[in-house]
């Protein structure tokens, strides 16, 4: 048994960075990793003084040989009793004022700052809607975001309870079906970090992923420009592909920046990290995905397509075009 603690003491430190909380990469994660920090020594220095104290008095006070009837009996040390009042009392303090400091400062409210970006997120059993109201961007599963600014989130839910979590900006935050959620993070790095669904949703809950990619600011307003651009033109080689797509897949997805649908929005999809959030971007996995999308997200909302599979191959040729 001890053997076996040792273990699962020493494995929980393993896992990915980009998903680990003790790793943060913005300010709000830091504040919470201080405030945890700062509990566990408290409580670290608790039970090591109360061990002292505790072995201390049994080698003191054991009974020695030869020694016979009731040790005197002390009733009440009034030192002693202010001090272990007053100690706590102080211990109490010093965690308390940060913790309530920082409770309230990342309780405001950034989305009528200037300087903070707005994002708008819904979340569907399994995926994740991007909207940026004053950008004119609505997109999915990727979160893009500019590197060192205040982003303010709006979250919600469109069909059960979800909870938004990026592990290594800041904690999680529900996403409740009807009611408006918010909170900010930062991050301070540029680079691919991921997030999770952190509250059981159904079936495939576990697989409900996204990823947060990090930009420069110079990055991030090529991205705006590129999202908020005319669609390009077709190539003639994914002309039979998009009229497959318009006939099967249009009236749930969109392929415009600005356009709200039922499902993900596809604008930029070849540009994404993966397929259905879980899944290597390749041509295989997107017609594995097409074909029998329950079989990687059991539950989801997507049906499978009565194409053929030169059909799937034309389809997944104009998808490689919304770049």
């Amino acid at each position: 048994m001890p053997l076996i603690a040792m273990m699962a003491l020493l494995l929980t430190g393993c896992g990915d960075e980009s998903l680990s909380a003790l790793k943060p990469k913005g300010p709000v994660a830091q504040e919470q990793l201080f405030l945890v920090m700062l509990s566990l020594g408290i409580m670290i220095f608790v039970f090591v003084v109360v061990m002292a104290i505790y072995i201390y008095v049994l080698i003191r006070y054991r009974k020695r040989k030869g020694q016979d009837g009731i040790p005197k009996q002390v009733e009440g040390n009034h030192k002693l009793e202010i001090v272990w009042t007053v100690i706590p009392i102080i211990l109490l303090l010093i965690l308390a004022v940060p913790t309530v400091t920082l409770t309230f400062k990342q309780a405001e409210d950034y989305r009528d700052k200037e300087n903070a970006l707005h994002v708008k997120v819904t979340a569907h059993q399994y995926w994740w809607q991007f909207e940026y109201p004053d950008l004119g961007i609505v997109t999915a599963q990727d979160l893009v975001i500019p590197e060192g600014k205040y982003i303010a989130f709006d979250v919600i839910a469109s069909d059960v309870n979800h909870s938004f979590w990026i592990p290594t900006l800041g904690g999680k935050l529900d996403a409740n079906v009807g009611i408006n959620n918010t909170f900010y993070l930062r991050a301070d790095e540029t680079g691919i970090l991921k997030g999770k669904c952190a509250e059981l949703c159904g079936a495939s809950h576990a697989l409900m992923d996204f990823k947060v990619n990090v930009m420069s600011e110079e990055d991030f307003n090529n991205w705006v420009a590129k999202m908020t651009a005319p669609p390009a033109a077709v190539p003639a080689e994914a002309q039979r592909g998009e009229q497959i797509f318009k006939d099967n897949c249009l009236s749930c997805h969109a392929v415009s920046g600005n356009g709200l649908s039922f499902g993900p929005n596809l604008n930029g999809f070849a540009s994404r990290e993966t397929i259905a959030g879980i899944l290597e971007f390749t041509d295989e996995n997107l017609k594995a995905w097409i074909k029998n999308p329950q079989e990687v997200k059991p539950g989801n909302k997507m049906p499978a397509l009565p194409l053929s599979d030169e059909d799937i191959d034309e389809l997944v040729k104009y998808l490689n075009t919304l770049k």
